[in-house]
């Protein structure tokens, strides 16, 4: 492979901007932030680095061309032009894992994969010389395809299983928040190990374990896998040295503790596994506690927290009721700054208090807010 890359990064609507924040301090050069991805250029290393250390984006996507197509033909065309042999070795499979469409003449998502499949097959067979069938029976190189105004980019994804699968969620309530979201609100908070932090709704905890790994530098993607870790195409040893490089910049001499706190026992017994899972344990300790009672001798702390959203119906009575006593106990913590994200309308109206500050973030496909009400900073020790 080439030595220079373009790598285009894709996250939930309203995280581009702390996405972007994590490319530039991780060294690499950004080339555009649009709505829901961005664009940045590295080395092979920065391949690994991405994968291992963003923990606002779901893939890293190795980005091989960009081209106009309006009709079918010239989507065939240019990506036959391309030199997949460059990208994609010898019997390995290259499967048309996702295409999407937006605003372009070109709307049929399954021709748009096949004829994409068949333009790679041709341009792979006058690489490798092969007249038949063209084998697939080694790793995985998937090809997604992203047509936007006509504009086609392609591009091969570098991650595998998406990068909000840390490894720790072996099991979850029935409303977890996504742990690349939960990490985007964490940056949107002054929040910094040392100063008090609770979540009195913490379901499985996602949220205080991103806290954990980002207090003490560990990297999201340390204990999981990337499909390009078995690419032949990228030299083992960059990622061998990008695992121990995060390994060795864990900061294990830092000392704090965080606080989660639910209604339900058995969600406090699944956020204490995830939290051993994710090696971040002894910075977190969960309690059994109703969120509408919570008090403490702090003077000073942040609340952090995913409330239910009232999906269904039938909750809606109760959810107001909830965010309703939620304002009152929160109020009552003088100089605390509380930072809550729901899709729920009228939040501020139930909560009794408007917000200072509202972030737009979706949680998947459902549109929240992210309500900020930071209190007054604490005096200088």
């Amino acid at each position: 492979m080439e030595k220079g890359y373009t790598l285009i990064s894709p996250c939930f609507f309203g995280m581009e901007k702390m996405l972007a924040n994590e490319i530039k301090n991780l060294g690499f050069e950004i080339v555009k932030t649009e709505d829901g991805r961005v664009t940045y250029k590295t080395d092979e290393y920065g391949i690994a680095k991405a994968n291992m250390w963003l923990r606002c984006a779901e893939r890293v996507h190795l980005k091989i061309a960009e081209f106009e197509a309006k009709s079918f033909d010239e989507l065939f065309e240019g990506t036959k032009r391309i030199n997949w042999a460059k990208y994609i070795p010898y019997g390995a499979q290259f499967p048309i894992t996702k295409a999407s469409s937006i605003k372009s003449k070109l709307h049929s998502i399954p021709d748009i994969q096949s004829i994409v499949k068949k333009a790679v097959v041709e341009s792979l067979k006058k690489s490798y010389m092969e007249t038949g069938l063209i084998k697939e029976d080694k790793e995985k190189y998937p090809i997604y395809v992203f047509i936007h105004k006509d504009k086609v980019t392609l591009t091969i994804d570098t991650t595998g299983v998406a990068l909000h699968k840390r490894g720790y969620r072996e099991k979850a309530n029935k409303a977890p928040i996504r742990e690349t979201l939960a990490a985007g609100i964490m940056y949107l908070t002054p929040w910094r190990p040392g100063r008090t932090l609770v979540d009195p709704l913490c379901g499985s905890g996602t949220l205080l374990i991103e806290a954990a790994m980002m207090g003490i530098n560990m990297a999201p993607g340390l204990n999981r896998e990337f499909i390009s870790e078995k690419w032949r195409t990228l030299d083992k040893k960059i990622w061998w040295d990008t695992r121990r490089e995060a390994y060795d910049m864990i900061n294990e001499d830092i000392e704090f503790k965080i606080y989660g706190y639910d209604i339900d026992e058995e969600v406090i017994e699944i956020a204490r596994e995830n939290a051993e899972i994710a090696g971040v344990a002894d910075y977190i300790e969960f309690n059994v506690g109703d969120a509408t009672e919570f008090t403490s001798d702090e003077e000073y702390g942040f609340i952090v927290t995913n409330p239910p959203y009232g999906e269904r119906l039938e909750d809606v009575d109760s959810v107001k009721m909830l965010y309703k006593q939620l304002g009152y106990a929160f109020r009552k913590l003088n100089n605390w700054s509380y930072y809550l994200i729901t899709s729920y309308e009228d939040f501020e109206n139930e909560f009794g208090q408007d917000a200072t500050r509202k972030r737009k973030l979706y949680n998947g496909m459902l549109k929240s807010y992210l309500y900020q009400y930071p209190g007054p900073k604490p005096p200088r020790k």
